[in-house]
């Protein structure tokens, strides 16, 4: 088993972005799990232990996923929205984030 990893306030705060507030989101609570938005460079052991150092609870398991911007046109331009990495966090039982109090 790997040590835990040991990182600064600086990077834990960059890396959890904000949480993400939505029906699909407020149902996953319902089973322990909390979404955050995460950068695209983060690796599931940074996220882990960037929960457990701000918010004092036990992470279980992490998974991730990356949204691919989509193609949008405003006043005949096209643009692209960029790509936004979510992390879905899996706490052990017993354990709670309350994300509408912020960190």
């Amino acid at each position: 088993m790997t040590a835990p990893l040991k990182l600064p306030k600086e990077r834990m705060y960059a890396l959890i972005r904000s949480p993400i507030i939505t029906e699909k989101a407020t149902i996953l609570s319902e089973h322990n799990q909390v979404s955050f938005r995460v950068p695209l460079d983060a690796t599931k052991p940074e996220i882990k232990a960037a929960i457990e150092g701000l918010f004092k609870v036990k992470v279980t398991g992490v998974n991730t996923l990356v949204n691919k911007g989509k193609m949008k046109s405003f006043r005949g331009r096209r643009g692209r929205r960029g790509d936004v990495k979510k992390a879905i966090v899996t706490l052990k039982d017993g354990d709670s984030i309350d994300i509408t109090t912020g960190v």
